[in-house]
């Protein structure tokens, strides 16, 4: 790992400014004027952290310099896992300049940040702080956008090769996995699914698809290329679809050992605050409900958190951190 500094001036909070080592290779005119840009602004320290240890080590020592990113979605999501595992999540709002390929860079679009470098630039240095929620993992993962188990296992997003994502980025996501092997997948998962504690489905039924999605100010953040919550495609093989806090049922009343009704059901607060989206659907059947929590446990599946692929894993659960990190976007 390599770091600069610039000169100190007065105006806005210096800044630990984080280079993944991709955004040079896929964008270096960008990343060279977004660096200027803030440099011309305030007091930036350069680093380039090239392993989890590096990124843990470079922000612990950052003093009162406040994390920006230059990178990709993967990127963000590194350095917000490091501050929650040092337990610095809200100490100062982040900044993001991205740079990357359009499907990288998703989750930063839907989170309102600029899309060209100088106006991100721009508001890291001028801009006002949001808060958001987090889904945070009992492995030390974490996710902006949201999480997905599919029935064909963990893909990449966008047919991403190896060599798109940067080694740091490689090795954290690593380490959110078990000594599981890649053949103990369950590439048609059957996996017992809780929401806040209430049963949305079990092992007796394949799933093709769960999904858990965070909601921002304008809705949800994320989704994947499974259609935005609250689209319905339709339910094959003539079963019935749920509504939000409903159990899964198909067209006999109730499946998996769940009811029907109240029993089943998935219970939430009505705001979008501190809530997950939550679908689950079998052959025949769909679940959307809403919850503050969701555990599954398999034999071994692999999953996508922000599309990048964790595990496999035996077991997981996720809980929602309402408003537990703030990134800095342009002042309205």
């Amino acid at each position: 790992m390599s770091s600069l500094s610039t000169p100190a001036t007065s105006g806005p909070e210096p800044i630990l400014l984080l280079l993944d080592p991709m955004a040079r290779q896929t964008d270096g005119e960008s990343v060279r004027i977004a660096k200027d840009v803030l440099c011309g602004g305030t007091d930036v320290k350069v680093a380039y952290p090239e392993s989890p240890s590096e990124l843990d080590r470079v922000l612990s020592h950052r003093g009162r310099r406040r994390p920006v990113v230059i990178g990709s979605d993967l990127a963000l999501q590194r350095v917000l896992q490091a501050l929650h595992r040092h337990r610095e999540l809200g100490a100062d709002p982040v900044g993001m300049v991205p740079v990357g390929r359009a499907e990288d860079l998703a989750t930063a679009r839907a989170l309102g940040v600029p899309g060209e470098p100088v106006r991100a630039a721009r508001a890291v240095l001028t801009g006002a702080p949001r808060t958001f929620d987090l889904l945070v993992d009992d492995g030390g993962g974490v996710a902006l956008a949201g999480v997905r188990i599919t029935g064909a296992g963990t893909r990449r997003m966008g047919g991403r090769s190896g060599g798109w994502r940067s080694l740091w980025a490689k090795l954290a996501a690593a380490e959110q996995g078990n000594a599981l092997t890649a053949e103990a997948v369950d590439h048609s998962p059957r996996v017992r699914v809780e929401a806040d504690g209430r049963l949305l489905a079990d092992v007796h039924r394949p799933v093709r698809l769960v999904q858990l999605s965070l909601r921002c100010g304008r809705g949800v953040v994320g989704g994947g290329d499974g259609g935005p919550i609250g689209a319905v495609d339709g339910a094959e093989d003539g079963g019935a679809i749920t509504g939000v806090n409903g159990a899964i049922t198909g067209p006999n009343g109730a499946i998996n050992g769940v009811g029907g009704g109240g029993k089943g059901a998935a219970h939430a607060p009505a705001d979008g605050a501190g809530v997950l989206e939550v679908v689950v659907r079998a052959s025949g059947a769909l679940v959307r409900a809403r919850a503050a929590s969701v555990s599954v446990v398999g034999r071994g599946f692999g999953y996508e958190a922000d599309g990048h692929q964790v595990g496999p894993v035996r077991a997981r659960t996720w809980t929602v951190h309402p408003g537990s990190w703030g990134l800095l976007l342009p002042a309205a």
